[in-house]
């Protein structure tokens, strides 16, 4: 029974996972990925943000970071600013963990204190701002209001 238990658990996350992945562009990933090239990611996102008329956010972390799953937790418990932030930005994960610090790639960017970290870029991919998520945070969470803020103070003016 726990075999076909798992075999049955299997097949469904294996067709949720294809059915999401052709509503998402490449170099949108939903983890953190050490081995992805950001670089390549970046310059595929502003072509998606170029022909979306949207601003790139670059998010920043690893799977290791404890305040990264919570951030990603709260937006999909908050689909007004998930739906929101996917309207007005193309959001890429930017990985940044032991495996692979992306060094080369974040260093065209303000030094990053803590995890996770927003950037807002223009569509172009030109830097508009550096946002610490700590000051997103409300007690062991995020603050709703503040993320919708924030979205909206960066979202392009349309």
């Amino acid at each position: 029974m726990k075999k076909v238990s798992f075999i049955v658990f299997t097949f469904l996350v294996v067709i949720t996972t294809s059915l999401v992945a052709q509503d998402i562009p490449e170099s949108t990933t939903l983890k953190f990925d050490p081995s992805r090239d950001s670089f390549k990611d970046l310059k595929e996102a502003v072509v998606d943000a170029q022909n979306t008329d949207k601003r790139i956010l670059l998010d920043v972390g690893g799977e290791w970071c404890i305040w990264c799953h919570r951030l990603d937790g709260f937006l999909e418990a908050h689909p007004e600013l998930k739906n929101f932030m996917h309207d007005n930005f193309v959001v890429l994960k930017i990985n940044w963990s032991p495996e692979s610090k992306n060094e080369k790639f974040l260093s065209q960017y303000p030094k990053v204190a803590g995890y996770p970290h927003i950037f807002i870029l223009e569509k172009d991919g030109k830097f508009l701002f550096s946002k610490n998520t700590g000051e997103l945070e409300k007690e062991k969470s995020y603050d709703a209001e503040k993320i919708m803020d924030f979205l909206k103070e960066w979202a392009p003016k349309k």
